[in-house]
């Protein structure tokens, strides 16, 4: 999968926009983005388990599809200048929410560390059946949150 870059100057708020894609071809035609960054901001879209060759990874494994959906995540978050200590927020989208744990265990060897804000929600099914977990990430570049113990 091929993948491009917009960047253009959004006039009306004086920012640059800068536009991610993962060369997945939904996103032309959809019409979406990988991941978009706006100033300090970065929106990862819904991240599906998508392996290089386009076929769904790790099918029936929710723990290897959660991996898949943080490693493309992480990939769009470096292009647009981001890291995983920048996220702030991530959305787990499963298709059976009683497999949670599976997809916490890879997002906590994600970011045990960071320990962004996280929702865990049960969707009826994705675009692909074969899919069951998407992943949405958001982030904020240079955030000088206060020090102290996480709680």
């Amino acid at each position: 999968m091929e993948r491009t870059e917009q960047v253009e100057r959004l006039e009306h708020v004086g920012r640059m926009r800068q536009n991610v894609g993962s060369g997945s071809p939904l996103e032309p035609q959809i019409g979406f983005s990988r991941a978009v960054r706006v100033g300090d901001h970065v929106a990862v879209a819904g991240t599906a388990p998508i392996a290089d060759d386009g076929s769904t990874a790790a099918p029936g494994d929710v723990h290897g599809q959660t991996v898949r959906c943080l490693d493309i995540a992480e990939q769009a978050l470096k292009e647009a200048g981001a890291s995983v200590q920048d996220v702030v927020r991530t959305r787990i989208m499963l298709t059976d929410v009683t497999r949670w744990k599976e997809a916490a265990r890879a997002h906590g060897e994600r970011f045990a560390a960071v320990r962004p804000a996280c929702t865990f929600v049960e969707v009826s099914r994705f675009i692909d059946p074969e899919w069951l977990v998407e992943i949405e990430v958001d982030a904020v570049l240079g955030g000088d949150a206060p020090a102290g113990p996480a709680r």
